[in-house]
């Protein structure tokens, strides 16, 4: 196995739902590249933890409902990005929706998932800052991971 630099990174938006929820689905989507993206943020599945300890023998220890995590990307706001834009209309949306998602490693590694946008919180700082945006991106599918062809 091969480390990775997260340099060159990228996370795609498309309000549209895969026909089926596999690689071949989710490949077929038209994803538009959310740019000036400072970090996207952990992907992947958390489960709960059940305990039980009997009065004899070992504490038993099982996996519960998983929660397929959220991204928390920091982002350069700019009002003319055409992902970012997609991104504040699904932090905007009051239905519920489901938007599919992408993000594709640098060495074209692909997880594709399903999420709710849960905001899109602006940062005004100093003088010598970035206007920023820390939008909250829920996972709320199995994370579909494609290996790369590169």
């Amino acid at each position: 196995m091969t480390i990775q630099a997260s340099a060159g990174a990228a996370l795609a938006i498309t309000a549209a739902s895969p026909a089926t929820p596999d690689a071949a689905g989710y490949a077929a989507l038209t994803l538009v590249e959310i740019g000036n993206i400072e970090k996207i943020g952990t992907i992947g599945s958390v489960y709960a933890k059940i305990e039980f300890q009997p009065l004899k023998g070992a504490k038993q220890k099982l996996k519960g409902s998983a929660d397929y995590g959220s991204l928390q990307p920091s982002v350069a706001h700019d009002g003319s990005d055409a992902g970012q834009t997609l991104l504040r209309t699904a932090a905007d949306d009051e239905t519920n929706k489901l938007y599919s998602f992408q993000v594709t490693y640098q060495n074209g590694d692909k997880r594709y998932f399903q999420g709710r946008v849960f905001g899109y919180p602006e940062t005004v700082d100093g003088a010598d800052t970035i206007l920023m945006a820390a939008p909250t991106v829920e996972i709320c599918t199995k994370v579909v991971k494609v290996a790369g062809t590169a």
